[in-house]
């Protein structure tokens, strides 16, 4: 149900699940044909590799100190995930879905970004249900998302969450989140 507002714009209520088969489609349609792509999974096995070890406060401090370099001047560890080859081939797909995709996040086994279409608002998701239900249920983990107004982008939206996986073992390796314009969905 949709009422429209005190000038012109419009609210929708949106009931939990509604839109899932609408998802699962957008999902197959447009983004498995490169969410496996090797690039993606070489990155995040990679970074697997360098956080391995990490205690939960080296995850909480590398958060924090996402969070300080949001506008900084200097800011390493934003552009250590946003400036590399993988993050430019997610803002390719990103650009080549025309505005149905607002962001795309990579996430490592420990929830932490690998690579990003634009600056998240923190470095480790995995507190989060977009790493939880996806990496934390197994290969084949997916999660929809509500619709939620963004207010980075200034759009209402949806996230597409699902595990990464090895080609090789099958295994768990990572999450990603596709962020999907809901406009797509109605």
């Amino acid at each position: 149900m949709c009422l429209v507002l005190w000038g012109g714009g419009y609210a929708c209520a949106v009931q939990a699940g509604e839109f899932d088969s609408q998802m699962r489609a957008f999902y197959e349609a447009s983004v498995t044909f490169w969410s496996d792509a090797p690039q993606i999974l070489d990155a995040v096995a990679a970074q697997n590799a360098r956080t391995a070890d990490m205690t939960q406060d080296d995850i909480d401090r590398l958060d924090r100190q996402w969070v300080a370099e949001i506008g900084a001047v200097s800011e390493p560890l934003i552009e250590s995930v946003t400036r590399n080859p993988v993050s430019d081939f997610l803002r390719e797909q990103l650009m080549a879905l025309e505005g149905a995709v607002t962001e795309i996040i990579v996430m490592d086994a420990r929830g932490l970004n690998v690579a990003t279409s634009s600056v998240p608002s923190d470095y480790w998701q995995g507190d989060e249900a977009k790493y939880q239900k996806t990496f934390g249920v197994g290969p084949d983990g997916m999660h929809f998302g509500e619709v939620e107004f963004d207010e980075s982008s200034m759009k209402y939206q949806a996230q597409i969450s699902f595990t990464l996986v090895d080609p090789a073992s099958g295994r768990p390796i990572g999450a990603m989140t596709v962020a999907v314009d809901a406009e797509e969905f109605l």
